[in-house]
C-alpha cells in the first residue's frame, strides 16, 4: 500500500519543484555536443537577443516609451524590481525588461507566475525569455548570489485582472513577501511607476465561470477584443508608455536572517505600495493624452 504523504510532506515536495536545478558546468557535453546558451534558470541570451530585435519596433513606434530615472538603477549588482502591474496580457514586464537591457546593458530576471511554469509550451518560452518561478529561495540566490537585477509585480494577478474602471488603482501588495527577498538578499527595492500598460489593453469585464474552467486565473473581455476582434486577443492598442524610476529603499538589517519583523515588513510594503501610488496619480495629472502623453 502506497503511504499517504502529510501535508508537511507535500508542502516540502512542492518547494522543491519550484526550485530551478543549480548550474552544470559550463564546459559539460551532451553526447559530444556543447551545451546551448541556456543558463540554470532557463535564460538563453540568443533568445533574449532575437526578442529585442523583434520587440524593439513596437518598444519604439507603437508604445513610444520613455523614462526618468533610469540612472538610479545600479550598473552593477543585485536589486529587486518593483512595479505596478496591468493590461489583461501585461505588457508592462517586456517594456521594463527590454528597456533596461537596451539602456543599460543588464539582464533582467522576471518572477513569473506558477501559472507560466505549468503551461508546456508558454512556460518554457517565458523562461528563455527570463522568467523565473516567483519562488523566494530563486529570488535571493539570482539577487544575492548572482548580483542581478529581479522584476517582481507585488499585485500579482490582482494587479492586470483589474477593469478599466479601477485603474491606476494599486491593489495590496500580498503580505510584503518582496521586502522579505530584499531584506534576506541585502539588496535594494528600486520601485518604478509605469502609465500606459492599463490603456494598452484594458479590460471591460472578467468571466469567472470561463476561467474555472479553463484553468487560467482570469478571463478578461477587452476593448481590443471589440476593436479589432480575433487579433484583439494579442493587438495592444497604441498608449503612450511613461516610466519613473524612484529612489531605491534599503533596509538597516542583517541579511540571510531566518525571520524578519513581520510588521516592519509590512509597513514597507505599504509605505512602497503608496509613494508608487503617489508618483502615479501625479504622473496622470501631468498627462496630457493616453495616446501622446
Amino acid at each position: 500500500m502506497t503511504p499517504v504523504a502529510t501535508g508537511k510532506e507535500t508542502a516540502q515536495r512542492e518547494q522543491r519543484a519550484s526550485l530551478v536545478p543549480l548550474p552544470r558546468p559550463i564546459d559539460e557535453t551532451i553526447e559530444g555536443e556543447r551545451l546551448s546558451d541556456v543558463d540554470e534558470w532557463g535564460r538563453s541570451e540568443h533568445t533574449r537577443a532575437l526578442a529585442r530585435r523583434l520587440y524593439a519596433p513596437l518598444y519604439k513606434h507603437w508604445f513610444r516609451v520613455e523614462w526618468e530615472g533610469l540612472e538610479k538603477i545600479p550598473k552593477t549588482g543585485g536589486a529587486l524590481l518593483v512595479a505596478n502591474h496591468a493590461g489583461a496580457i501585461p505588457s508592462d514586464a517586456p517594456v521594463i525588461m527590454h528597456g533596461i537591457e537596451e539602456e543599460l546593458g543588464r539582464p533582467v530576471y522576471g518572477l513569473a507566475d506558477y501559472f507560466f511554469r505549468e503551461a508546456p509550451w508558454i512556460g518554457t518560452m517565458w523562461a528563455r525569455a527570463g522568467g523565473v518561478p516567483a519562488h523566494p529561495d530563486n529570488a535571493r540566490r539570482i539577487l544575492r548570489d548572482q548580483g542581478q537585477l529581479v522584476l517582481v509585480f507585488p499585485e500579482g494577478t490582482k494587479g492586470p485582472s483589474k477593469t478599466y474602471t479601477d485603474r491606476y488603482r494599486l491593489r495590496r501588495f500580498g503580505r510584503g513577501g518582496f521586502i522579505e527577498i530584499a531584506m534576506r538578499a541585502g539588496v535594494p527595492v528600486i520601485p518604478i511607476a509605469v502609465v500606459g500598460a492599463e490603456e494598452s489593453m484594458p479590460i471591460l469585464f472578467r468571466v469567472p465561470r470561463l476561467a474555472k474552467l479553463i484553468g487560467v486565473p482570469y478571463f478578461p473581455v477587452t476593448a481590443n477584443m471589440l476593436a479589432f476582434g480575433p487579433l484583439g486577443l494579442g493587438l495592444y492598442f497604441p498608449a503612450k508608455f511613461k516610466l519613473r524610476v524612484l529612489d531605491p529603499v534599503t533596509f538597516n538589517v542583517p541579511p540571510a536572517q531566518e525571520r524578519y519583523s513581520k510588521s516592519r515588513v509590512m509597513e514597507e510594503a505599504e509605505t512602497i505600495r503608496m509613494h508608487l501610488q503617489e508618483t502615479l496619480y501625479e504622473m496622470l495629472r501631468e498627462r496630457r493624452s493616453v495616446w501622446f502623453g
